[in-house]
C-alpha cells in the first residue's frame, strides 16, 4: 500500500513536499517555520509577501487594558481617547508602514480601534462610536497607517542608499 502524498495546489499531482534542510555558514539548522519574528513585525508564510495582525493586537489590547486599569473612572473620555491614540495606537501600527496591507487588514486594524471604542462609550452601536470619531477628531487606524506609509516612502526615496533607490525604481 502506497503512502498518501499531498496534492501539490501549483503541480495538480501527488509528491512529496517536503523541504529540504538548510545549514547556516556556521553549520547551525534553519527550521522551516509557517510564521516568524523580524523587528517586532510577524511575517507568515504566503503565495505573497503577508504579516500577522494577531501579535500587535494581542499587544494593543494588552496596553489598552492596562490604561483602563489606571485610568478608567477617574478620567474623561477625551483624555482616554488621546491617551488610546499616542500610546496604544503606535503599538497597533508597529512596524506596518513598510507593508501593503490589504483590505481585510485594514478592516482587522480599524475593527479592532472600534471594539476599544465600544468599550469606552458602552454601546454596541457603530455609528455611535463613528460620531463620536468625529466629534473627537480621531482616526481609525488605517488613516494613521496611510499617513505613516506616504512619510516612510518619502524618507525611503530620499535616501542616499543605493539599493534603496534601485528598488523603488523595480
Amino acid at each position: 500500500m502506497r503512502p498518501h502524498l499531498p496534492v501539490s495546489p501549483l503541480y495538480g499531482h501527488r509528491h512529496n513536499v517536503t523541504c529540504a534542510s538548510i545549514t547556516t555558514c556556521q553549520g547551525q539548522p534553519l527550521h522551516w517555520v509557517s510564521e516568524f519574528r523580524y523587528l517586532g513585525v510577524f511575517i507568515v508564510s504566503s503565495r505573497s509577501f503577508k504579516c500577522s495582525l494577531t501579535y500587535a493586537k494581542r499587544a494593543f489590547y494588552a496596553a489598552v487594558n492596562g490604561l483602563f486599569g489606571k485610568i478608567l473612572n477617574s478620567a474623561s473620555d477625551e483624555v482616554i481617547l488621546e491617551l488610546v491614540r499616542t500610546k496604544c495606537t503606535p503599538i497597533l501600527l508597529h512596524g506596518l508602514e513598510c507593508f501593503q496591507l490589504g483590505k481585510a487588514d485594514q478592516h482587522s486594524l480599524d475593527f479592532t480601534f472600534n471594539r476599544l471604542c465600544m468599550k469606552l462609550f458602552k454601546t454596541g452601536s457603530i455609528e455611535a462610536v463613528r460620531d463620536r470619531h468625529s466629534y473627537f477628531a480621531i482616526d481609525l487606524p488605517s488613516c494613521d497607517l496611510k499617513r505613516r506609509q506616504d512619510k516612510f516612502i518619502i524618507r525611503y526615496i530620499s535616501t542616499g542608499n543605493g539599493f534603496c533607490q534601485y528598488c523603488y525604481k523595480l
